[in-house]
């Protein structure tokens, strides 16, 4: 089993780790490749390019300046420590423990615009690109082209040696989910979605679902989860799956 999720956009490098293992992205040569495209462009034109401010531009451009490799655990810390937002407030990786954390590192891959697929312990330095960035390079138009069928066979390899049934969980936005050609996924495909019931229905409300995915990935780490149909039981904040309103490989969680 793996389970697929989005990065976030802010990150927190200012924190102190415990935890001791670390890996290298399988991808960092490919990420070489895109800072070096990213570092033509001047402030402002990132400022266009990314669709973000001339602040986050300026903060982004010194970070593509400084960005170097080798990694290593002092110019670079793990990635699901350093991810923040609401998906990853979910996971709440400090208030996992060692074991939980190393499971993880097996079932989970964190997709990234810069780096194209994350183990949790893989050391990233400060980055922030979207996947959806229309980011001209060599391989195409965007970043989708330029990763091509990388990503795709990075998880089919990864689904193929990890415990449990294989099948992949996706809790990925749309956005990074994009990222895998669906169709030469050899797998399963299972999708979560989350729901809260208001103004006399279900819907989507964008900040407790990002928390939810994060949520039942926490979840599956904790119970040493392997067997997809073990997700069903999945009860945080009052989720619960929802057999009416699921689909054969969408599965809907309500509360």
């Amino acid at each position: 089993m793996l389970i697929i999720i989005s990065p976030a956009k802010s990150l927190d490098f200012s924190i102190q780790i415990n935890h001791t293992k670390n890996s290298i992205p399988v991808f960092l040569k490919e990420a070489a490749i895109l800072i070096q495209e990213l570092r033509n462009f001047k402030q402002e034109e990132l400022s266009s390019l990314m669709g973000i401010s001339a602040k986050l531009a300026e903060l982004n451009f010194e970070r593509f300046i400084k960005w170097h490799t080798p990694f290593n655990p002092e110019n670079a810390k793990p990635a699901l420590f350093v991810f923040k937002g609401d998906v990853y407030k979910g996971i709440d990786v400090d208030s996992l423990n060692n074991e939980q954390i190393e499971f993880a590192n097996t079932h989970l891959r964190i997709l990234s615009g810069l780096y194209g697929i994350l183990s949790p312990i893989d050391l990233i330095q400060e980055y922030r690109l979207e996947m959806g960035t229309k980011l001209a390079n060599k391989h195409g138009k965007n970043l989708y082209e330029f990763w091509n069928n990388k990503i795709t066979n990075e998880i089919n390899k990864a689904i193929k040696q990890s415990s449990g049934e294989k099948v992949l969980i996706n809790l990925a936005s749309n956005e990074y989910f994009k990222s895998i050609k669906s169709k030469n996924i050899d797998y399963e495909i299972i999708t979560p979605i989350f729901k809260d019931y208001k103004n006399g229905k279900y819907k989507i409300i964008s900040f407790y679902a990002k928390k939810a995915r994060g949520l039942m990935s926490r979840f599956i780490f904790q119970n040493n989860i392997n067997k997809v149909e073990d997700l069903k039981a999945f009860n945080l904040e009052n989720y619960r799956f929802n057999p009416e309103l699921s689909k054969n490989k969408e599965w809907v969680f309500t509360r």
